[in-house]
């Protein structure tokens, strides 16, 4: 495990104390600020850009981000005013039924995952190499996002489309031979384009990993890396897919991310860890805390589980203190990231209910 010395770990929080500063002036600027953020405000009876003169003091002074604003409110209130008059992408979140909670953006995207192409091997991921992504597209961020870093890399990309919604319908009414048969749909797609057109970068959850290498041998198909996210990965399962399923030639890549955060990266994967996946946020612009359940300012100490909590800081976007609906175990800081990690994310309240994820 590779030390993070205590002046990096300050370094790394005066960065996210004057990153907060910035972002909390810029939202809250008439010059600047969003409609929604600024009417926030008025309505409170206080400024944020006086108050608020470090991260901690974010966290004491602003609630927690509601997702209905997201759902229930036309897109226009989160415009910032450098923003007014340029299109905007409208983003959706993965697998939720009803009303799905909606981001709007223009480059957070392609900053995220320029930045995570920095983190991914050249061996596993040749740059020119040709990606295929088999997972949800539509309104997601994601199926831009993947593309993006592939083009980043030099490489373009072919897509397998998926419906997380639909899948979860058919779950959750017990239609699961509908289900497996969805599945297979979209996996005997994934196996064609890889009989027929030479790729080296996959991009899947990793359920959807686990049917493509029963149909086809990856490595023998060109396929060096594996970038999954979206599911619960328990140490268990992650030997599982390192091990037996890619037999530890091609690179696994987990990944913590979701349309309000975009993406943590997961520090490499060892028998030393017991396959223990941690991830880190992409500081300052994200950052995750785990914290108690019912006083969610405390944070949990190290090694315990806890709720995830989500801040978003961009000049896109601003959403503190979200309460994901995940849990996770708090880490520490690990080289090259100087702050907390989380660490075998699964569906908040896992051990007490059912929790229908689908391909995810």
């Amino acid at each position: 495990m590779s030390a993070v010395s205590d002046e990096a770990i300050q370094k790394a929080k005066q960065d996210l104390d004057r990153h907060c500063v910035e972002t909390i002036q810029w939202h809250f600027s008439p010059e600047t600020g969003c409609p929604f953020w600024l009417d926030w405000a008025q309505k409170q009876g206080w400024d944020p850009r006086a108050e608020v003169k470090c991260f901690d003091d974010l966290i004491a002074k602003f609630p927690h981000f509601q997702d209905e604003w997201l759902r229930d409110l036309q897109p226009e209130v989160w415009i910032p005013k450098e923003f007014l008059g340029k299109p905007f992408n409208i983003f959706e979140t993965g697998g939720t039924t009803g009303m799905p909670k909606q981001r709007i953006g223009w480059n957070d995207f392609r900053t995220d995952y320029s930045e995570f192409s920095e983190k991914i091997s050249d061996e596993h991921f040749p740059r020119g190499g040709a990606w295929l992504m088999m997972g949800p597209t539509g309104p997601r961020r994601l199926r831009l996002a993947i593309e993006h870093l592939a083009n980043v890399r030099g490489s373009s990309c072919y897509f397998i489309d998926l419906d997380p919604r639909w899948v979860k319908k058919l779950i959750t009414n017990k239609h699961f031979d509908q289900a497996k048969a969805y599945m297979a749909h979209v996996v005997d797609q994934a196996a064609l384009i890889l009989k027929n057109r030479k790729v080296t970068g996959l991009f899947t959850t990793p359920k959807l990993l686990e049917a493509l290498a029963e149909k086809v041998d990856l490595y023998e198909a060109g396929i060096r890396g594996v970038f999954a996210g979206g599911t619960t990965m328990d140490p268990q399962y992650v030997r599982f897919l390192i091990e037996e399923l890619l037999e530890g030639q091609i690179g696994f890549y987990p990944t913590y991310g979701n349309t309000l955060m975009g993406l943590a990266a997961s520090v490499p994967i060892t028998a030393e860890d017991n396959y223990s996946v941690t991830y880190y946020a992409p500081q300052p612009r994200a950052v995750l805390r785990v914290v108690d359940p019912v006083e969610t300012t405390q944070l949990r100490a190290y090694g315990e589980w806890g709720r995830v909590e989500l801040t978003t800081m961009t000049k896109e976007f601003f959403m503190p203190r979200f309460l994901e609906r995940d849990e996770a175990v708090r880490r520490e800081a690990r080289a090259p990231y100087a702050w907390d990690g989380v660490a075998q994310v699964r569906p908040f309240g896992a051990m007490e209910k059912n929790i229908v994820e689908g391909v995810y």
